[in-house]
């Protein structure tokens, strides 16, 4: 009888960590969760040149889709990912950096712009075990009709928004960006269209 109630108190404390750790959104649920995708599109220009530059970060067979089941533990890192780089690397735009107006790299001196961020973290969690296929590299929108790169991480979940812009991992559908295209989860060189349900911004051609 004893053992029977310590396993019960264990389990209810499992539970309070999990529910004390994950964001809300995720434990009392959320229509919005998964975002709906479209047809094939073109990669930016900007992974094609970074694939010419570093073949072997490109050179993947497809796979079948894989989503990360979100835990207490896995939630922790993810957050401890992305505040690492997030303090780690300054923000310089491309133009500063490299010259050009349009340049994907590691930021492994320490500057980069948004998708250098996204780069970095996304490579950072797959050497932590993160599976590829859930991390997924995607073009937005913001508000003010600029484009911006951020990482999205598909869990059992809901799809997450990892953003150099924002400290917190919220929702793709709380992060006030309108979706443009991303990875495919089955071949990160082939790149999707992006079905966003919500009302549209006015935005420009993605690049």
């Amino acid at each position: 009888m004893k053992s029977t109630i310590r396993r019960a108190l264990l389990a209810a404390s499992v539970i309070a960590v999990a529910m004390a750790v994950l964001p809300a959104g995720t434990i009392a649920g959320n229509e919005l969760l998964y975002i709906s995708t479209g047809d094939s599109t073109r990669p930016p220009i900007g992974w094609v040149e970074f694939c010419a530059d570093l073949p072997k970060e490109c050179d993947t067979r497809p796979s079948a889709a894989r989503d990360v089941v979100l835990s207490a533990r896995t939630w922790k890192e993810l957050v401890r990912i992305n505040k690492w780089v997030n303090e780690a690397i300054k923000p310089m735009t491309d133009l500063e950096h490299y010259g050009v107006v349009e340049k994907w790299a590691y930021p492994d001196d320490g500057y980069g712009d948004c998708e250098d961020y996204v780069l970095l973290k996304r490579r950072m969690l797959m050497q932590l075990g993160w599976p590829r296929e859930a991390l997924l590299i995607t073009v937005v929108r913001e508000k003010s009709g600029d484009g911006h790169a951020v990482l999205t991480v598909k869990t059992s979940r809901g799809e997450f928004i990892l953003d150099n812009q924002n400290e917190a991992i919220v929702l793709w559908s709380d992060s006030g960006y309108q979706f443009v295209k991303r990875q495919s989860q089955t071949d990160p060189n082939a790149w999707v269209a992006l079905g966003d349900p919500r009302p549209a911004l006015a935005t420009a051609t993605s690049r």
